[in-house]
């Protein structure tokens, strides 16, 4: 038997409409970070001597190149200060941050993971940053100060996964109500089975009790 879960948020054999019932998850083994081996080949090589360069070797704590993209780790208190380099040095010019996400992965310590897509219109290039948190400190400086249109963003992974933004000019909810109980992007927040608020005798039936299309 395989050590791999099967459907989504840990759902086995149910009715899930979702589409997604048949995913088949790795073990949390698979989720280890390793870098890829040096050099990395074409822009990247560049754009990473370049940061390491201006902000010192400790910069990144790993750079993965997996399906021909760059994604390089940086710890949750410099995610401004890289953003601000990689916007302004004449060698890098990454102008745009095209989205900010999040992601959870429940297995890991620091399961609030915050990605940054960034574009060089300039150069024409692409890369990402990627940080994380745990549960029990999960911030993030903000990079509204550097990026304006990360602003809308942050507050979605804040209402999403619980992510604190620390400079940001205005982190509130952006999806759910003020005072909504939870962080429903995150595994662990239930598919269904609880009560919606604000409307009198909705009810969201769990996974195994809705009609399954087949």
């Amino acid at each position: 038997m395989s050590d791999n879960e099967q459907g989504l948020f840990g759902v086995k054999g149910t009715g899930d409409t979702s589409g997604f019932g048949g995913l088949v998850r790795q073990p949390s083994s698979a989720y280890e970070l390793v870098s890829t081996p040096e050099p990395l080949g074409g822009y990247f090589d560049e754009v990473l001597a370049a940061l390491r360069e201006l902000l010192g070797e400790d910069v990144a704590r790993a750079v993965v190149v997996d399906r021909g993209e760059l994604t390089v780790h940086i710890a949750p208190d410099r995610t401004e200060e890289v953003c601000k380099t990689l916007r302004d040095d004449e060698s890098l010019r990454f102008e745009l941050c095209d989205a900010v996400s999040g992601v959870d992965y429940p297995d890991q310590r620091n399961r609030l993971h915050v990605v940054y897509h960034l574009t060089s219109m300039t150069y024409r290039r692409r890369i990402r940053l990627e940080t994380a948190v745990g549960l029990e400190n999960p911030v993030v400086h903000s990079v509204t100060s550097v990026y304006p249109t990360a602003d809308w963003q942050e507050r979605e992974a804040y209402d999403m996964f619980g992510v604190v933004f620390e400079g940001h000019p205005h982190l509130t909810r952006i999806l759910m109500p003020d005072d909504w109980e939870g962080h429903p992007q995150r595994k662990d927040y239930p598919l269904g089975g609880i009560a919606v608020e604000y409307k009198d005798g909705a009810h969201i039936p769990p996974p195994d009790e809705r009609r399954a299309y087949k």
